[in-house]
């Protein structure tokens, strides 16, 4: 039965966000399983073809979803985080692209046998990464702030030099190789480039012009920007191909760094849209390919070139980039072993293929394969080495998943320290330096700073804490706090204390339903209430749940008073008592309340008295 059009787009969108919820449910590199996927519907199983299918609309809608994909990257990066970093960054993008360039280069015509023309444009295009592979990996490893900012921010500067190199090789090539050369296709591509780039920067303080003055309205602004990215990718690259990405890398650059507040709003929405792309194509590239060029793979030129690509051209043009830079040699390390290729890589052979056959170059023919081998080997070998690697190189914030606490006050502190005695990774957050006395005081992490605020985003490494806790006295403030969060860390791992207040209950549990964050243990227990507690002598307690001791017996023999907190499974992941959900505890967790003083004079007399019987004995 033949697979109508509506059929393939439902499966191809199926298939690519199913990839992305199992790599997220089994820890594995999302794009390794993209690929599979694709390639068992496309070339294995011979389900779908979106190149045949999709005919003159496959090559414009992957150039789109590329652009829009290259301009949320580049709407992340923002020139404050480069501190300490930006002589590695730009030695990298320039000096390091370089030598990628050259030694890629004279890779491909001495081991993959492309002669000299093709292989300087095959070189140029092989230096880029780009966010559609390192996102996704960044996203998936913890690696500790600094290489992850490199990795990140090489990925989407370099993807449109990559690109423009290769262009640049060719138009090269041309002009040598013409019989009456004539430099005005080079003139051409050097004068479009740099129209590019100032049509990219014009669009943006277009853009932040048009949002600070109001001249769009708030539901218009995410469409808005959408519309004006196509615009500012197709009107360079239908000038000279692949400078539209220039374009918008220098769009998004742009509005990353005018510091509006609209952009920052639209930011996870940009987000979503780009997973769904980064999904979807990566779906319809590798069904497009076809069983020849998986067989032709493993030619030993082909995986002669793949290795030298990976072992030793990597490596040697970060090392060399970086002399006498600020990198730890396990930086330089990390940073020079991962670098896979993704969709720019893809399509952009994909078309010089094309226009090298056309000109004569009869080897070009394994350009697509040549690409596919190195994209396919680099995706497997650096997404399932990234994690251990980093660990082995004490560069990763793999751990147990720790949590941040929003407000310094006695409860807060006493449930950091909690924390701490299981080796769970805390800090607590508050602007006052006053409020933070009592976590100074009790040796507990504190950050002073507004949560809120720019600053913090950039001083605050919050990668090691997967769980929020908004615990400050105003639960305004909490509920704010919550709401900002929940598209960082997840729906159920934003948590706040109960803001009902008796006299105004009907009004609190109205607005509490429509804000976020889960309500912590019960809905009357307020940050008033923990606090009363502690100071009538209610104590922390930790207890472990076994087989002979289950979780039904230990909740029945604590009385009506006791507060749940939280449970520690054996894995280090932590299930917090809330007012929305059913926390059960099994056997090997360790259970963490709040015992109030009486129960616990009872244990103490109780241990006292066995003793005393046991020296009668």
């Amino acid at each position: 039965m033949e697979t109508s059009l509506l059929l393939e787009i439902m499966l191809i969108g199926l298939l690519g966000i199913g990839s992305q919820w199992l790599a997220w449910r089994y820890r594995m590199p999302a794009i390794v399983i993209m690929s599979v996927a694709g390639l068992l519907i496309g070339p294995v199983l011979g389900v779908i073809n979106p190149q045949e299918d999709f005919g003159s609309l496959y090559n414009p809608i992957i150039s789109v979803a590329v652009a829009i994909i290259l301009f949320e990257g580049s709407l992340n990066l923002n020139f404050k985080e480069l501190r300490g970093l930006g002589r590695p960054i730009f030695r990298i993008s320039t000096i390091g692209a370089f030598i990628a360039w050259i030694l890629g280069s004279l890779t491909a015509h001495y081991i993959a046998g492309l002669s000299w023309a093709v292989a300087f444009v095959i070189g140029g295009l092989f230096i880029v990464t780009g966010p559609t592979v390192i996102i996704p990996l960044l996203r998936q490893s913890k690696l500790k702030p600094r290489p992850a900012k490199i990795l990140k921010w090489e990925g989407i500067i370099v993807d449109p030099i990559g690109a423009l190199l290769a262009v640049f090789a060719f138009e090269i090539i041309a002009y040598i190789t013409a019989e009456n050369p004539d430099g005005t296709r080079l003139m051409i591509f050097f004068a479009a480039s740099i129209f590019s780039a100032v049509f990219g920067w014009l669009c943006g303080r277009g853009m932040g012009w048009m949002f600070e003055t109001g001249h769009i309205p708030e539901y218009l602004k995410s469409p808005a920007v959408f519309i004006v990215v196509i615009l500012c990718f197709t009107i360079p690259d239908e000038i000279v191909h692949s400078t539209g990405l220039l374009s918008v890398t220098a769009m998004g650059l742009t509005l990353a760094n005018m510091g509006i507040r609209s952009v920052a709003d639209m930011r996870h929405f940009k987000e979503n849209v780009s997973i769904l792309l980064i999904s979807a194509i990566f779906i319809m590239l590798t069904a497009s390919l076809q069983v020849e060029t998986l067989l032709h793979i493993f030619r030993p030129n082909i995986i002669g070139y793949v290795l030298l690509m990976m072992f030793i051209v990597r490596p040697l043009s970060i090392f060399l980039s970086n002399i006498k830079t600020n990198l730890t040699f396990n930086e330089k390390l990390l940073v020079g072993w991962i670098a896979p290729r993704g969709i720019v890589a893809l399509t952009v052979s994909s078309y010089f293929a094309s226009i090298l056959l056309e000109a004569g170059y009869q080897d070009a023919a394994i350009l697509t394969t040549l690409t596919f081998g190195l994209v396919f080997f680099t995706v497997i070998a650096h997404g399932f080495s990234i994690g251990p690697l980093a660990k082995k190189l004490n560069l990763s914030m793999e751990g147990r998943p720790g949590t941040l606490i929003i407000g310094s006050n006695a409860f807060t502190v006493e449930l950091a320290k909690s924390f701490l005695k299981a080796d769970v990774p805390v800090i607590i957050v508050d602007s006052s330096w006053e409020n933070l006395r009592i976590a100074r005081e009790a040796g507990v992490p504190f950050y002073h700073g507004e949560m809120l605020s720019e600053q913090t985003e950039y001083n605050l490494d919050t990668i090691p804490y997967d769980y929020l806790i908004a615990a400050s006295d105003d639960p305004a403030y909490n509920s704010l706090i919550c709401t900002t969060f929940i598209p960082e860390y997840g729906r159920t791992n934003v948590f706040k204390i109960s803001p009902y207040d008796k006299m105004y209950i009907k009004t609190t549990s109205e607005i509490v339903s429509k804000v976020g964050g889960l309500v912590l243990f019960r809905e009357n227990i307020t940050m008033d209430s923990l606090n009363d507690m502690l100071r009538n002598g209610y104590v922390f307690r930790k207890t472990t749940i076994t087989e002979q001791f289950p979780f039904k017996q230990y909740v029945e023999e604590k009385d009506n008073a006791t507060v749940f907190l939280y449970v520690i499974k054996p894995n280090g992941k932590i299930k917090f008592f809330t007012e929305e959900t059913t926390t059960i505890g099994e056997a090997g967790d360790t259970v963490i309340s709040m015992t109030p003083p009486n129960k616990e004079q009872a244990k103490i007399q109780e241990k006292l008295q066995n003793q005393q019987n046991d020296k009668d004995k």
